[in-house]
């Protein structure tokens, strides 16, 4: 998650003092340069939590938690493993797909839409999130046989996946630990996959994190298939900012080979802060068909300040996660459901999703319900909660 000191100094770029054009040019230019160069000199400089991917606590054993939740998780990464410890996975780009399990632990005082995340080792497991028991396949038969296991574990109507793709300047441990946060708050009845791309988890480098999301679209292509092996029902897509793009090239590269639509049901495509360009994003819906594109939701917020700093970036393009709702439904026609409302101050706006406890149940209950997301007839509870959260949700 990016670290946003960078809220306020990035509002400066909004404004030019009046005056002769030259001098308007001149300052805005040279503010420009300069609060983007120590901008990312925060983000590069901004201490990060500990990485904990099987980090115990010798003197409170997981074990010894009472009302301690657990949530097994499975991890497909593009990254190359790593020896340092707590972080089970590196930045680099490996050549195969790894393949893994972890058990994310959830504290007993847990708050919805908090993330309790360890500022120093070892972690408390009574106070914060864990997660131990990391375990690496060596082939794709034991894997997809722990994934059949844990789906047999659930009730059928239950027995789905969620493939859950982070997004920019993220660890490996950042990914897990949000991905537990979120099964815990949406209260998801299937089991979680993580999808870790090389992320090189610094502010500073952005096109090594996009080039990354590129390079893993053809691994992309053998999780399906890894997936589609599974004895799962149905699977549902959650892809986060520059995760997003991801996400989107590889629907269309599935598309393009064949193959999409062809394995296990796709229930929801939802899309959370999306750091797409917005003219990228129309080719992309242009080359999906309308079984793919009516399954898609937008989670959007005109105040992403993360995104507001992507588009600057990208040359000043409009990101599709800071669009206009509506704009966005009637070009793509896709379902938009719009956070601008909703206050989330501790992330910039850009991880409402997990960060609001309205939001995040309200996505639970969409994706635990049949049919989905504010749909004629969808749950009682989906209702309740959207009544009584800020939200907008703009359909076809």
């Amino acid at each position: 998650m990016l670290c946003l000191w960078y809220v306020e100094t990035n509002m400066y770029l909004h404004h030019c003092v009046p005056g002769p054009l030259e001098r308007c040019l001149n300052r805005h230019f040279i503010s420009q340069s300069i609060i983007l160069t120590l901008l990312f000199t925060i983000l590069a400089g901004c201490a990060r939590a500990p990485q904990i991917i099987g980090f115990s606590n010798p003197d409170v054993p997981v074990d010894s938690v009472s009302e301690i939740t657990k949530h097994r998780m499975f991890l497909v990464s593009t990254r190359e493993a790593s020896d340092v410890v707590g972080a089970f996975y590196s930045s680099d780009r490996a050549p195969e797909l790894g393949l893994a399990s972890v058990d994310a632990t959830v504290p007993p005082s847990h708050v919805t839409g908090v993330l309790e995340r360890p500022r120093r080792l070892p972690p408390d497991p009574r106070t914060e999130f864990t997660v131990v028991n990391p375990f690496v396949y060596g082939s794709d038969a034991p894997f997809i046989a722990e994934i059949n296991r844990e789906l047999a574990k659930r009730q059928p109507g239950n027995r789905e996946l969620l493939i859950f793709i982070h997004g920019f300047n993220n660890t490996a441990s950042d990914a897990v630990l949000r991905l537990s946060q979120f099964v815990e708050d949406t209260g998801y009845k299937g089991v979680p996959i993580l999808f870790t791309w090389a992320s090189a988890a610094q502010g500073s480098r952005y096109v090594y994190d996009l080039n990354s999301a590129i390079v893993a679209r053809a691994q992309l292509k053998n999780m399906v298939g890894i997936l589609n092996a599974t004895r799962a029902e149905s699977v549902d897509i959650f892809a986060h900012s520059m995760g997003t793009f991801l996400t989107m090239e590889g629907l269309v590269k599935q598309q393009d080979t064949g193959r999409l639509g062809k394995g296990v049901r796709i229930d929801n495509i939802v899309l959370a802060s999306p750091d797409i360009d917005i003219d990228v994003f129309q080719t992309q819906i242009a080359a999906l068909p309308p079984s793919i594109t009516q399954k898609m939701y937008l989670l959007i917020s005109k105040d992403d300040a993360a995104l507001r700093l992507s588009r600057r970036i990208a040359g000043g393009v409009p990101r599709v996660g800071a669009a206009d709702a509506m704009l966005l439904e009637q070009q793509f026609g896709v379902t938009v459901i719009d956070l601008g409302e909703v206050d989330d101050s501790s992330s910039g706006s850009h991880s409402k999703f997990a960060g609001s406890p309205n939001v995040v149940k309200l996505i639970g209950s969409g994706l635990n319900a049949n049919p989905r997301f504010g749909k004629t007839g969808s749950s009682t509870t989906f209702q309740d909660l959207l009544a009584n959260t800020p939200v907008t949700i703009i359909t076809n």
